[in-house]
């Protein structure tokens, strides 16, 4: 059996986690073995309704009247728990920050090594793996050994396909934690002002680099952004010059992305940003510069000034009705 975990905020799913489950499901199939996933507080137990469509046969909701939000080591003790007394042949998490922290925390209690940002998987006595490396501009052939495998999936590289199960339950399971097991927990959240769309949610990207010239450039950006549903993003040159918050920016250091398009206005596009906009469906460069490295990573290019670009692009929409 495969065991799936599934990763989410207080109840909203994070998408990575279909992306886990079509990648556990298929090394299921392959194995001749099945997928069952792991579901983590009364707050996302709704979840446990759309799994069947993924694959998954089973669903192993964990209930605990401490487990209100997100703790690392009590969500790991829960899987270890399942893990001793199911005894999967391998557990499988999305490669999110939360995934990837709680597959940690098992690896340990287990002492069992773990292949973290796989993108394919090949069983074996030893799983063959390819993971991600060097923030995706390596890509590392590695095998995986262990009574039990663990691995991560590297988001945004395994499309996210369903493909329903014949049958379904779900499994309700009350987990043996300490007060240790809680020493970190999410007890607090600054949200961001307005209702801006978020960056990980946004089915449009504008992004400015440098080029923008400075935090009133960003204007054209915020408009076009407005006009689309969309969020504005940055390149870290953007946050070490003061124009855009942190909390904006786009790359290795920031958000990861995955847009239906990214709008690249004035970016180099460096390694380190592109990083966090390849999962983009479709990339549209707009520099004075068409050698830029951001350009041979790009779907569309305009070769101008995105002073005058963008605020074109928003007048036609503009005249198609947008607004």
């Amino acid at each position: 059996m495969i065991l799936c975990l599934i990763d989410h905020d207080r109840g909203k799913l994070n998408e990575v986690s279909l992306e886990a489950l079509t990648l556990g499901r298929k090394l299921a199939g392959e194995m001749g073995t099945s997928l069952e996933a792991v579901v983590i507080g009364e707050n996302a137990r709704p979840l446990t309704e759309g799994l069947q469509a993924y694959g998954a046969t089973k669903a192993h909701l964990v209930l605990h009247d401490k487990l209100d939000d997100f703790a690392p080591e009590a969500w790991a003790q829960s899987i270890v728990g399942l893990a001793q007394s199911l005894n999967p042949e391998a557990i499988v998490t999305p490669g999110s920050e939360q995934g990837n922290e709680v597959l940690a925390h098992v690896a340990a209690r287990l002492n069992l090594p773990m292949a973290a940002n796989c993108s394919a998987v090949k069983p074996g006595d030893s799983f063959e793996v390819t993971r991600v490396r060097w923030g995706g501009s390596l890509l590392e052939d590695a095998h995986l050994s262990g009574d039990i495998k663990l691995l991560s999936v590297a988001p945004h590289l395994v499309p996210a396909e369903a493909s329903a199960a014949d049958s379904f339950s779900v499994n309700e399971v009350t987990p043996e934690l300490s007060d240790k097991d809680f020493r970190v927990k999410v007890t607090r959240r600054d949200i961001a002002e307005g209702d801006k769309i978020s960056l990980t949610d946004a089915k449009l990207v504008v992004s400015g680099g440098r080029g923008v010239g400075s935090s009133e450039g960003f204007a054209p950006l915020e408009e076009l952004a407005g006009l689309m549903g969309g969020a504005v993003g940055c390149s870290r040159a953007v946050t070490s010059h003061g124009w855009r918050p942190h909390s904006d920016q786009v790359g290795q250091t920031g958000a990861r992305v995955a847009p239906e398009l990214y709008i690249a206005a004035g970016i180099s596009g460096a390694i380190q940003h592109y990083i966090g906009c390849k999962g983009a469906k479709h990339i549209l460069a707009i520099n004075t510069d068409k050698e830029a490295p951001i350009v041979s990573k790009s779907d569309y290019l305009v070769v101008g000034d995105l002073h005058e670009v963008l605020p074109a692009i928003s007048e036609e929409l503009k005249k198609q009705g947008y607004a």
